[in-house]
């Protein structure tokens, strides 16, 4: 067979160093997400906001919030946020088992990637959905006063506790709704993410096959993966940002009905309203794609088991 030399090998979980795994998955997160989190946090108010009410955009909200708050202000609710690290460990590990388990019926690449993508989505929010919403209720807190429901009391006392502003959070929001309040959004966040991530994956692949047919043969493959990935990013974020927006006004206004809200986003702000936060999620989504993409192969690499490195020329 006259195979294509740059077939791109995928390497599957059962050749891989389940420790050293996680524990560079665990790392090159964090680097990531303290490098992006205050775009999460940006992205979050530009949604919950009142047309413009706060911020012009992106760039202008950055500075606000600077000049405002200083650099604690675009991390709140981050140690918070830090527990969806688990989140991201278990949407690998439902990812890759899915594609094993898929593979004994089907193994068509997309098909794979489209059930598992599905899968890890619906473990990792199960997880993720009550940490965001405590986090995000933290991201809400401006000086004195609050973009959502709840208020967190005494900001000036000197705060001992990393997480007195937390406890006080999941205190109210426990108090105003029950076990439930940490469900909100739940089913706006899996109509957001489950797409995004199902959506992403083939579009990813899709990226990498027409860049490599235009690109010169000895392009390197970490190459044209370092620039699809974030291509399928832009576009899985373009197409899932209306979901987007409702889930954190359904998370952060503690609304209900994902079409009430909708409706009530749509007669204040009009279609535009559907873009609300979309450059600041592009923006948050580029660098970890880029890492994760990159590094994800990377670290596949690394996590070979040794006994697999020389057997095989990546």
């Amino acid at each position: 067979a006259m195979e294509d030399k740059r077939n791109i090998p995928i390497i599957e979980w059962e050749h891989l160093d389940k420790r050293k795994f996680y524990v560079f998955g665990i790392c090159m997160t964090m680097m990531i997400r303290v490098s992006v989190y205050p775009f999460t946090l940006i992205r979050t108010r530009l949604q919950v906001q009142k047309g413009k009410s706060l911020y012009k955009g992106t760039f202008d909200a950055f500075v606000k919030i600077l000049q405002t708050e200083g650099p604690a202000g675009l991390y709140r609710g981050f140690l918070v946020n830090t527990f969806t690290l688990i989140s991201g460990q278990c949407y690998v590990t439902t990812y890759e088992l899915t594609r094993k388990y898929v593979a004994r019926y089907n193994n068509n690449n997309a098909v794979k990637s489209l059930v598992a993508g599905g899968s890890a989505s619906l473990v990792a929010q199960s997880i993720t959905v009550p940490i965001d919403v405590v986090s995000q209720h933290l991201m809400m807190q401006r000086k004195g006063e609050s973009m959502g429901r709840f208020k967190v009391q005494n900001q000036d006392a000197k705060r001992l506790l990393v997480f007195g502003q937390t406890k006080d959070i999941i205190v109210q929001i426990f108090k105003a709704d029950g076990l439930r309040g940490f469900y909100r959004g739940y089913v706006a966040s899996l109509l957001t993410y489950i797409p995004n991530s199902a959506v992403w994956w083939p579009f990813y692949h899709f990226y990498a096959e027409q860049l490599s047919s235009l690109t010169p043969k000895d392009c390197p493959h970490l190459l044209l993966q370092a620039i699809s990935g974030p291509l399928a990013a832009a576009t899985a974020s373009t197409l899932t940002n209306p979901m987007d927006v409702i889930r954190a006004r359904v998370q952060v206004e503690g609304k209900s009905s994902i079409i009430l809200t909708f409706k009530q986003l749509m007669a204040e702000e009009g279609p535009w309203g559907l873009t609300k936060g979309l450059s600041a999620r592009i923006i948050s989504a580029t660098p970890s794609t880029i890492v994760i993409v990159v590094g994800y192969e990377t670290l596949k690499k690394l996590s070979l088991r040794p006994e697999l490195v020389d057997s095989r020329h990546w």
